[in-house]
């Protein structure tokens, strides 16, 4: 899913300095389009839900063995 893609490299971009629909909206997408991502990236344990600041949606570390 390329709107997936483009999404998460746009999460990692932002830094929590915009909220997670307006960034959507920046990268052409509806609010309904950026909730089946967001809803899709918490499966994939690529982000988790933190709920603080601007943005409630923060990149989950990878771990390094």
């Amino acid at each position: 899913m390329k709107n997936k893609t483009q999404y998460f490299q746009a999460l990692s971009a932002n830094r929590g300095r915009k909220n997670e629909i307006d960034l959507g909206e920046q990268i052409g997408l509806d609010e309904q389009e950026t909730q089946a991502i967001l809803a899709l990236l918490l499966s994939e344990n690529k982000i988790k839900y933190e709920g603080k600041g601007v943005c409630n949606y923060s990149l989950m570390k990878t771990v390094k063995k």
